[in-house]
């Protein structure tokens, strides 16, 4: 399942267009949030199938919904296709069709909310919601949550709390939420070489460097570190974070400030930033990381690592990429394939203190009911019991019956013989609602993927889980309070973040293509000067506001 950022940008288009449009969003004719009737003919109300209680219960009568990816890369599988989702279609009597974005997501929401003709649900990162919410094209939740109670319970309050709006009121139900560390990010070694090479210390960023040396000396047509599209970070920042305690890649990638004392401060003014790219720089100056770092693409990465072509990769996605390597490599030689370790460290530094990366209790992206909806209370009822333990299991575990049976004391399912005698059957049937997944519950289907590989003898655990488990949810850091703190494009905040940016990139490429440690001091200073030109201090005090807020909705309860 997907536990990744993905990225989409907005459009000043869009923008525009939503001022214009909120006629057709709205419509006296429809139930207010929280209403027990809907809409029929002619403006006439039809029953609804909802007990004593009022609660209506997902299966008591076939019901549909619409829903929208709001991302270039993403086209919704056919609902009810495979056997898990077709066995829910069929149980719970629920049909989910689908709107795609024809590869453009933003021109294809423009166009939806131009034409009046906005789906019952949209599914997208958080950032992108809140000016439909400005301008009253989506449906508060807050009626049903006690009504429905999976998505209040397994949240909580501080992730409740965080995602509300302006208004105060909830309107999006978040994907992948979680209250336990979660993460792929870290470092990852090419088992064969290693073994071959006498496995020496690898612990330091100096016993890094002494290793890749002797790779570049003993492995001419090898990589000795790869760190994926630098262009966009990823293990550039993760060795950012190896010269400081609780300094995660994410300081340097995601939020591009640091903060100190309670305050946002400047990247490019902390000297552990420069420390690392002078450490980056090294690195590519002497031959020891991919030279076309800066210009690869993601295939190309794939590539070098299906093949093994790499000594040390290390990447924010790290576990996604390197586990599907592992599995190419050890078809062909049991003994070859790809081990994590522990983060590299700057000596002196506390290991245990080093945290790669971040985590987000908000999770990935979120979906949102529209006003369009004629049924709001019945997508939550259906959404809710997606995220709840029946929904979990049924959804991204399977049928009862097949790959487990009944369920312990916690409401984990048992596990059949099934599950441990057809592996690769089993993944391709699992894999196959990956794209379904609207509202997962990171918290519980973690425990249900422990207890799962728990079940399994050691050589038979699953790569991926053994490492999140070891290693990537012990090194990430809680930043929850630091996520969508992001101000609006169009604001002057927005716009100089946009620009920073733009600078930040430039700089760090240039830094990392420097022809001196010399070379580096110098591209970062004026990259400070400029930063400060460009007005980053006010973006700064602005993020520190937001965190701040987002820190006392945290509290509230």
């Amino acid at each position: 399942m997907k536990i990744l950022f993905k990225k989409s940008t907005g459009s000043l288009a869009l923008l525009v267009a939503l001022g214009a449009i909120i006629a057709g969003c709205t419509n006296t004719d429809k139930p207010q949030p929280g209403a027990s009737t809907t809409p029929g003919p002619a403006g006439t109300a039809a029953p609804t199938s909802k007990g004593a209680s009022g609660v209506w219960q997902l299966g008591s009568e076939p019901f549909s919904f619409s829903i929208y990816g709001h991302y270039d890369w993403y086209t919704m599988p056919q609902w009810g296709k495979d056997m898990f989702s077709k066995n829910v279609a069929e149980a719970k009597k629920l049909t989910i069709t689908s709107v795609n974005s024809g590869g453009n997501a933003e021109a294809k929401l423009n166009t939806l909310i131009v034409g009046g003709d906005l789906p019952d649900v949209i599914w997208g990162d958080r950032d992108k919601f809140e000016r439909l919410r400005e301008n009253g094209a989506l449906t508060p939740l807050d009626p049903y949550l006690d009504k429905y109670p999976n998505l209040k319970k397994w949240a909580g309050d501080d992730i409740l709390n965080m995602l509300r709006a302006k208004d105060g009121k909830l309107y999006m139900f978040p994907n992948w939420y979680t209250n336990k560390p979660t993460g792929n990010a870290g470092y990852v070694v090419n088992k064969k070489i290693y073994n071959e090479l006498g496995k020496p210390k690898l612990e330091t960023t100096d016993d890094l460097y002494a290793y890749l040396k002797l790779v570049k000396e003993k492995y001419p047509n090898i990589i000795p570190f790869e760190p994926g599209q630098a262009q966009e970070g990823k293990g550039v920042d993760i060795l950012y974070s190896a010269f400081a305690e609780n300094n995660p890649a994410s300081y340097a990638g995601t939020l591009r400030a640091v903060p100190k004392d309670g305050k946002f401060t400047s990247l490019f003014a902390d000297p552990v930033y420069k420390e690392a790219m002078v450490y980056v720089n090294k690195l590519h100056r002497e031959g020891l990381m991919t030279q076309d770092a800066l210009t690869q693409t993601v295939d190309q990465v794939r590539e070098k690592i299906n093949t093994g072509r790499v000594a040390v990769y290390a990447d924010v996605t790290a576990i996604e990429y390197a586990s599907k390597g592992h599995a190419q490599l050890i078809k062909n030689d049991p003994n070859a394939g790809y081990f994590m370790i522990w983060p590299i460290h700057k000596a002196g530094l506390d290991k245990n203190k080093i945290m790669v990366a971040h985590y987000d209790r908000l999770g990935w992206n979120a979906a949102a009911i529209t006003t369009k909806a004629k049924n709001p209370e019945k997508i939550f009822a259906a959404l809710d019991w997606m995220t709840g333990p029946e929904g979990t299991r049924d959804i991204i575990w399977g049928p009862e019956g097949t790959y487990w049976k009944g369920t312990d004391a916690d409401g984990l399912p048992n596990l059949t013989d099934k599950f441990f005698s057809e592996p690769e059957e089993r993944t391709k049937n699992m894999n196959a609602t990956n794209d379904l997944q609207f509202v997962g519950n990171a918290t519980l289907n973690d425990k249900i993927k422990v207890k799962a590989e728990l079940s399994l003898p050691e050589e038979k655990r699953s790569w991926e889980t053994k490492y999140q488990d070891a290693i990537t949810w012990k090194t990430h850091m809680d930043l929850t309070a630091m996520r969508g703190i992001e101000p609006p494009q169009d604001s002057e905040e927005g716009i100089i973040r946009e620009r920073w940016i733009e600078l930040y990139k430039k700089v760090r490429g240039q830094a990392i293509l420097a022809k001196s440690e010399q070379e580096v001091g110098e591209i970062i200073a004026k990259g400070e000067k400029d930063a400060q030109t460009l007005g980053v201090q006010k973006l700064h005090d602005y993020l520190t506001k937001k965190w701040k807020e987002n820190e006392a909705k945290m509290k509230k309860k």
